[in-house]
């Protein structure tokens, strides 16, 4: 795979279920991926054991901010109590970057009610915080972790990518499709409020139905 012709991959908190599943994803489809966390050595345990999984070096690790520094596209998966300070801690290494951010504004113990933030959106409050010098991006909130390092398993949940930025937007469609993932323009970053909260719904699902992985699918668009 040539790697070197794509873009590196930071994933800020890829020790944990979500971003270590869609770093074993990107890296098999042959990105450069880093794994960042508040650990440097927790991160390099997340990154080997992509490494032994796929049988090749595909992933290191480090701390959060030398992560940030050394990619070109940084996606962050940490929990919604994390989610400013994290950003804070990397904010100088983002800039003329693009964000990919995950955030979900859960609040345990009710995850299966939707408790959006002031202002709606937690992933736009983060494109105010750090302002037109990073391209904000919204996007993977509606995947579940559970089945994203099977790569025989065929997920069935669409990925609904918002922000300000068309581009930008257009390059992380790119990387979801790049991983057998089904996703489409949602419009401005405003409309995150929106799959920020159908995540609580989708919990809900899986909680009154028993299941692990409940999703959406866009109909009436051809794919």
């Amino acid at each position: 795979m040539q790697t070197e012709q794509r873009p590196v991959i930071a994933i800020l908190g890829g020790s944990g279920a979500e971003g270590s599943g869609l770093a074993f994803r990107w890296a098999h489809a042959g990105y450069p991926v880093i794994i960042g966390s508040r650990s440097a050595e927790k991160a390099a345990a997340a990154a080997q054991q992509i490494n032994t999984a796929l049988g090749r070096e595909a992933a290191r690790g480090c701390d959060n901010p030398a992560a940030a520094a050394a990619a070109s596209i940084v996606v962050l998966t940490v929990p919604y109590a994390a989610q400013r300070a994290t950003v804070e801690e990397v904010r100088e290494a983002l800039t003329g970057k693009i964000l990919v951010d995950v955030t979900v504004p859960l609040k345990p113990p009710k995850v299966n009610r939707v408790q959006l933030p002031d202002g709606g959106s937690a992933v736009e409050a983060i494109q105010r915080l750090l302002g037109d010098q990073v391209k904000v991006v919204s996007a993977f909130q509606n995947i579940s972790a559970h089945h994203l390092k099977d790569l025989d398993h065929v997920i069935e949940c669409d990925v609904l990518v918002c922000s300000d930025d068309r581009a930008a937007a257009d390059t992380v469609i790119g990387l979801a499709r790049d991983i057998g993932l089904g996703a489409w323009n949602a419009g401005v970053l405003a409309n995150s409020a929106a799959a920020e909260a159908l995540t609580s719904v989708l919990i809900a699902l899986n909680q009154r139905y028993k299941v692990p992985a409940s999703g959406i699918r866009i109909t009436g668009i051809p794919r």
